[in-house]
């Protein structure tokens, strides 16, 4: 009978619990809805700041009970009555534990239980992704549905419809874990999912810019304890996860916040719709007028969604605490940040120091979606900007590598304008690389062949399976960090280029049941023949590609000289690209012929300066011995990589 009875008050102590921490909760009839963030750590650095939301919630004052040394150390309220923001004094020697907030008003009062948990032995010195890793971008709605009965949820507005190319297909959580082996079979050492948290957008949800609830994973791609085993899972497998998140926007209509915000300030508000100006320009030039530098950071990205001001410190520290506590709650690996320059600088400088100061090996890449390089040197950390800005942003982007990637192996590249700058394609990829001393980190910068924004590789090569090959050499072997987009390791194309980003952003085949072709499988590969718009392929198209990819990525993922070597260029002859990569021990020598209808010779001797001493080496794409001359002949759009000890 005693068991019976304390396994009764065991269940109905949870169920509280659950109740407190997951709903909203009703105490002595008043209601919080919603407790950011909702848990922390003893040993943060970050001083703790809850965001309690509940209904004339700033009318109550707040302690806490037998707290242990744990105290309310501030109580501040928001313009709106029904917001509280509340300073925890958390000492050094506190203990784990549930703390109890005790919230008093007319001598009543009622109490919400606090977790503050022990951190991770050594969290804060936990590794990131570095050039040592491949990352392997995954759109989760488009690339296996691993669990068909989260597809549409009664909680959620948009239903499932793989029909459309603009709707929600179903992948999830579930099904990216099926697949790690495959991710990790690839060469990849580190995933980056586009966003997974909450997006309850009535149409168009499934890409999660927008998000609903910064602390809840989307109930169609799993719950935040599915996110934590996905997490586990990939590290087991030595994949390390990055997660994307948006600190300039949320959704406009969906957030829970939408019609009672803290502060009118919290987003940037305006008599009428206003739209950022897209001008990354006015906030590095001296001379841009404050009208153009307000449009750039205030203006919204979107009318769905809301322009976030972080120039509100309430605002800017829930950003800071939400990215620690995602990172600790999850065991995070890095973060990558959507739209980054569209943030006010200053406050996401801060914002980046806040998380290196809690974990200083901790890489950040911000989406710095411009074509200057000196432009996007601008954003990344240390950088000898002359207003003596800096970013605290340890990695940025490399679009200027991807626009001159796409000139030199586009299908059409003659339209670009090459002939009548009267330089050779090769020219155009050593003129981005000689721009490198604008960074202050140049192996930090994130290099990339696609992403879930831009044109897929095969629409990019023409389907040409040369110019892929060559395309991917290049990434492969350049300085920085290089990333996929699912799917470029077999040359994916859109299903419809007219469409924009429904078509290009297709279902991944095999990770739905009663797929034509299962392209997570060898068999599957070899056997498919049909393209995504429909048209016809070579049978064992896709197993070659995906071999060439294979073969590439597991070999860069041992070659250290590749991941932080120096680099030596040569000004291209005859559209033929020479580079070194090279340290003490080892050298390895790329060759592009950028040409689609010449054949090149090597020009060896022109690169004696690094070569001299240079007899046999390995050919990396055919295991084959080698030795280069200058009668060398590389045929049209075709690579040489060569590995030699030194």
């Amino acid at each position: 009978m005693r068991k019976l009875l304390f396994s009764i008050l065991t269940m109905a102590m949870w169920a509280c619990m659950s109740q407190y921490m997951y709903g909203a909760q009703k105490t002595n009839g008043e209601v919080i809805q919603h407790v950011n963030p909702p848990s922390w750590w003893t040993g943060m650095k970050l001083p703790l700041q809850i965001m309690v939301n509940g209904r004339d919630i700033s009318s109550y004052s707040v302690s806490i009970k037998d707290s242990d040394g744990v105290k309310v150390s501030g109580v501040h309220k928001a313009e709106s009555p029904n917001y509280l923001f509340i300073d925890i004094d958390i000492p050094k020697n506190a203990k784990p534990g549930i703390y109890n907030l005790v919230f008093s008003k007319d001598g009543k009062s009622f109490e919400y239980p606090y977790e503050i948990a022990g951190r991770r032995e050594d969290s804060s010195n936990r590794e990131s992704f570095s050039s040592a890793d491949l990352i392997y971008l995954i759109m989760p709605d488009r690339f296996s549905n691993g669990n068909p009965e989260n597809d549409s949820t009664d909680d959620t507005s948009e239903k499932a419809n793989r029909n459309s190319l603009g709707g929600r297909h179903g992948g999830d959580i579930q099904g990216i874990i099926n697949h790690l082996d495959y991710i990790s079979d690839l060469g990849a050492t580190a995933i980056w999912n586009t966003p997974l948290l909450l997006d309850d957008d009535p149409r168009g949800s499934y890409h999660g810019y927008a998000a609903s609830d910064y602390y809840k994973i989307d109930p169609r791609y799993g719950d935040n304890e599915l996110y934590k085993e996905f997490v586990d899972k990939a590290h087991e497998k030595g994949l390390k996860v990055i997660m994307d998140v948006v600190t300039n926007h949320s959704g406009t209509n969906t957030y829970w916040w939408a019609d009672d915000l803290p502060f009118k300030d919290w987003i940037h508000q305006f008599p009428e719709y206003t739209g950022s100006n897209h001008a990354n320009s006015a906030l590095l030039d001296p001379n841009a007028s404050d009208l153009d530098r307000m449009l750039a950071e205030n203006g919204w990205f979107t009318p769905g969604m809301a322009d976030m001001n972080l120039d509100n410190p309430y605002l800017l520290q829930f950003f800071k605490q939400w990215a620690l506590w995602w990172i600790e709650y999850a065991d995070l690996d890095g973060y990558r940040v959507d739209t980054y320059w569209y943030n006010e600088k200053q406050p996401m400088s801060e914002w980046n120091k806040a998380i290196l100061e809690e974990y200083p090996q901790f890489n950040i890449v911000g989406e710095t979606w411009i074509s200057q390089t000196p432009a996007i040197a601008y954003w990344q950390r240390d950088s000898k900007n002359l207003d003596g800005f800096n970013s605290n942003l340890p990695s940025v982007m490399d679009f200027p590598l991807l626009d001159a990637a796409n000139i030199v192996f586009g299908k059409n590249k003659e339209d670009q304008g090459i002939q009548q700058k009267n330089v050779n394609g090769a020219r155009v990829l050593y003129d981005v690389i000689s721009q490198d001393y604008l960074y202050p980190d140049v192996n930090n910068l994130l290099v990339f062949t696609s992403n879930h924004d831009t044109e897929r590789i095969g629409d990019i090569v023409g389907k040409d399976p040369d110019r892929y090959k060559a395309m991917m050499v290049l990434f492969a072997t350049v300085r920085g960090i290089p990333q996929i987009f699912s799917g470029d390791e077999m040359m994916f194309s859109s299903a419809d280029p007219t469409t924009g980003h429904p078509g290009l952003r297709v279902d991944f085949p095999g990770g739905w049941d009663g797929d034509r072709f299962d392209l997570f499988t060898d068999e599957g590969r070899a056997n498919a023949n049909i393209d995504f718009d429909g048209t016809s392929i070579d049978k064992g198209l896709r197993k070659e590609l995906y071999d060439f990819s294979r073969n590439l990525f597991q070999w860069r993922k041992n070659a250290e000289v590749i991941h932080n070597g120096k680099t030596k260029h040569f000004i291209p002859v005859n559209d033929g690209y020479g580079y070194f990569r090279y340290n003490d021990n080892d050298l390895v020598f790329v060759f592009i012929n950028t040409s689609d209808t010449e054949s090149v010779n090597v020009p060896w001797s022109r690169y004696s300066e690094i070569t001299s001493g240079l007899e046999e080496g390995r050919n990396v794409l055919t295991g084959e011995t080698i030795e280069i001359s200058d009668a060398t002949l590389v045929a049209p759009m075709q690579t040489l990589i060569v590995e030699y000890k030194r």
